[in-house]
Formats: structure tokens, C-alpha cells, sequence
């Protein structure tokens, strides 16, 4: 299965079978499926907070600590914090 962008992974979840072609087990899903469910029930404190710690998850994998910290100042956010520095760039 080729899978690429944020939604394949949801689309191979949702078929309940992994990269591999191998199925991904019952209990996995349950469990997945439960959390999920619960995370869109949670309360949102607004989405500009949410697309910078979207931005900061993903993008860390992508740019080095200086380009991701810079880029994140000139869109108007504040820069990388000492925490989020320590668990994506450590």
C-alpha cells in the first residue's frame, strides 16, 4: 500500500491494514479508535495554538532546530520553547 500525506495514514487505519499489507490487529484498532474518540470530544483552546504544535511535531522532522525556530518567528509564532527543544531536538 503507498501511502503519503497526512490523510494515508488515516485511510490505512481506517481499511485496518498497515504499510506492509498486513492486517493491523483488533485490539490496536480498539484501543485507537477509543482515544480518538475521546480526543474529539476534548474542548480546543483555539486553532492557531493547534497548527503551531502541529507545525512543531512535524516539522521537527523536517527542518533542523534553527530553520524550524526561525520559520516559526516569521510567521508570527513565538519560536521553539526549552521543552519542545528538549523532546524533538534532543
Amino acid at each position: 500500500m503507498a501511502i503519503a500525506g497526512p490523510d494515508g495514514v488515516d485511510a490505512a487505519i481506517k481499511s485496518g491494514i498497515d504499510l506492509d499489507g498486513s492486517p493491523i490487529p483488533a485490539e490496536m484498532l480498539a484501543l485507537y479508535n477509543e482515544v480518538m474518540d475521546l480526543e474529539s470530544q476534548r474542548a480546543r483552546s483555539g486553532v492557531k495554538k493547534s497548527m503551531r504544535n502541529r507545525i512543531v511535531k512535524t516539522g521537527s522532522k523536517h527542518f533542523d532546530q534553527a530553520t524550524l525556530d526561525t520559520r516559526l518567528k516569521a510567521a508570527g509564532w513565538d519560536g521553539l520553547k526549552e521543552k519542545e527543544i528538549a523532546f524533538f531536538y534532543s
